[in-house]
Parts: C-alpha cells; structure tokens; sequence
C-alpha cells in the first residue's frame, strides 16, 4: 500500500490555515481574564472575576443545566421522529417519496426567520389552551428545537439505511417476524451508529440554537445561549468571553480523548 506524506510546504500551509482559522477563538482567551468591566483585551494584569461570575451568579448554572435538558428531550424526540419517518419511507417506499422527503426537509432549508415567526404564532396558540407546551416554556422550546433539528436527523439516519441490505428485511419477513422484530432487532441494530450520529449531532444543534429561541421566548426558559446574547446586547458582560472560553476547553478535551483512544486502537492493532 502506498503511503503520501505532505511535504515540508504544505505542512506550513496547512499550519497557517489553521491559525489563520483559530485566531478568531484564540482571542477570546486574553479578553476572558480581563479585570475590566467591559470587554477588552487583557493588559499587563490578569483576572479571574468573571469566571468567578460564572460560578456566583446562579443564572448561567441554570442556563447550562435548561440547555442540557432541552437539547436531551430534543435530541430523543427528533431522533424518534426522523427514525419513524425514514424506516417508513424505506419499507414501504411510497410512490411520493420524494416529495415526502422534501417537505420533511424544509425546515432546514427554510429562512430562520420565517421558521422562527411560524413556530413563534404556534406555540403562541397553544399557549392559549395549556401553559405546558407553549410560549417561553420548557416543553415549548424542546418542541421547536426538534422542529429545527429533525431534518439533519432524517438526512443521517436516511443515509445509514441506505447501506443496508434490504434482502435481510425480507428474509425476516417470509420467516414469520413481525413488524416490531424486524424493525428493533435486525434493521435498527445495523443503523446504530446513524441513530448515535443523529442523537448527538441533534443535542448540539439544539444546544447553539439561538435564532428560534429568541422569537419563542421571555424570561422563563433562558438558555445558555439567549443569556449569552443578552449579556452582549446589554451590558457586554466580558463573562461571556469566560463560558466561551470553557466551552472552547471542553471541546478540545473531548476531541483530544477521542483522538488518543483512535490511537491507541491503532497500535494496538
């Protein structure tokens, strides 16, 4: 098997991209340890008062913990749906499936505005018959964000079942299993990392989304990421620059991990 390795000047090149790319959240670092007020790159002195903010001030904790709940029941509801409605459309095969698939597409290629003012006029109704699902409430926001985030959900796991064998279904099938066999102990087990890719790809989405919840909500249901736009359009708070600074060390922490664990599978194979 041949191997290319990058030479010397496109090692560079590629080095220069990606500062070039991540200067962006390199500089967010400085301006988080300023002792200013305001948001301002750190001079000669360095201070922890606003991540010291982060943990006194009770309302980020609360934004944090809103966002993990609402990106948990939104990931597991729109995965639950793009899930029915592609094993539906890849069993039966519907003579409009392509339609189908289209409409179940437009909220991703709609204009969030539009989307956002629709969803905003809808949870608004059904404030008016519950106080449960409807504006600025939990239920509500978890509602819209499976709205936002299915389509991305359908588009994965339409893809992992693409690559399966069809001719295991009706194996299944002229073997006397039923619906319900077939669809959780053959077809879902082969589309198990599609399910995982849509579960976690659907909490991220949900967790930065920020567009819709600004139409759908007050002061109930602030998540992380309106507290973080409320904090720069009012007053600047310099402690955004501290959770985004954290936010930014989780994912490489994570991303880290994952890369030592591929190699250590690679040597160890």
């Amino acid at each position: 098997m041949i191997t290319l390795k990058p030479g010397l000047l496109a090692t560079i090149l590629a080095a220069l991209v990606a500062v070039f790319l991540l200067m962006p959240l390199i500089a967010v670092v400085p301006v988080s340890f300023t002792p200013g007020r305001n948001l301002s790159m750190a001079g000669d002195e360095w201070s922890l008062r606003h991540y010291r903010a982060l943990i006194e001030n009770p309302a980020w904790g609360q934004g944090v913990w809103l966002s993990i709940r609402i990106g948990l029941v939104a990931s597991l509801f729109s995965t639950a749906l793009a899930t029915a409605f592609a094993l539906g459309i890849w069993m039966l095969q519907p003579r409009f499936a392509g339609i189908y698939m289209g409409i179940a597409m437009l909220p991703m290629v709609a204009p969030p505005v539009v989307s956002a003012l629709t969803l905003y006029f809808f949870l608004t109704s059904l404030s008016q018959w519950n106080g449960v699902i409807g504006y600025d409430t939990f239920f509500g926001v978890a509602l819209a964000h499976s709205v936002m985030v299915a389509p991305f959900a359908v588009v994965l796991i339409t893809v992992a079942l693409s690559q399966v064998d069809r001719r295991i279904d009706l194996a299944a099938r002229s073997m006397g299993a039923g619906l319900m066999t077939r669809v959780f102990r053959i077809i879902m087990p082969n589309i198990r990392f599609g399910l995982i890719a849509a579960l976690f790809l659907s909490f991220v989405l949900s967790w930065e989304e920020i567009g819709v919840t600004l139409f759908i909500t007050s002061v109930n249901a602030v998540t992380l990421p309106r507290l973080m736009w409320m904090g720069l359009r009012d007053n600047i708070d310099p402690a955004i620059a501290a959770i985004s600074v954290v936010l930014i060390a989780i994912v490489v922490a994570v991303v880290l991990i994952k890369t030592v664990m591929q190699l250590r599978q690679g040597q160890q194979r």
